[in-house]
């Protein structure tokens, strides 16, 4: 998450997400990678002789804004010792406060007016063997 808030803010070159980030060049390696390979960034040649390229968020790394703005506000509310981020709004030049709301009602969404249906098919396994652990 850490790499992708970087790109977001505009990172894109392996030694500055490394200076960024301060972690070791081979985990950096490896994330990047991982990223890469699940279609959330793509590497982009911007250098031939040597050759180098650069990290850049696909169309699905973008998808994952919401994500990225909501735990961004969660660590701003209860983890954060340092000025909270703020997000700007570039089309009303406003803050932006991260909330997830329905998209019927425009209700704000909470871990007590939320249900899952149907419930996954692991997760009823794993209650299931739960209890009869218990049992």
């Amino acid at each position: 998450m850490l790499i992708l808030r970087d790109a977001f803010y505009g990172i894109r070159r392996f030694d500055d997400f490394q200076s960024s980030l301060g972690i070791a060049r081979n985990i950096l390696t490896s994330r990047l990678k991982g990223l890469v390979e699940a279609g959330i960034m793509r590497k982009v040649p911007y250098q031939t002789h040597p050759l180098r390229h650069e990290y850049r968020v696909t169309e699905k790394g973008r998808d994952l804004i919401p994500v990225i703005t909501t735990l961004l506000a969660w660590g701003d509310k209860w983890e954060s010792k340092d000025v909270p981020v703020t997000l700007i709004h570039k089309d009303c030049g406003e803050a932006m406060h991260a909330k997830v709301v329905c998209d019927h009602c425009s209700k704000e969404l909470t871990a007590f007016n939320l249900s899952i249906d149907p419930i996954p098919q692991v997760v009823q396994e794993r209650v299931t063997a739960t209890r009869l652990a218990k049992a």
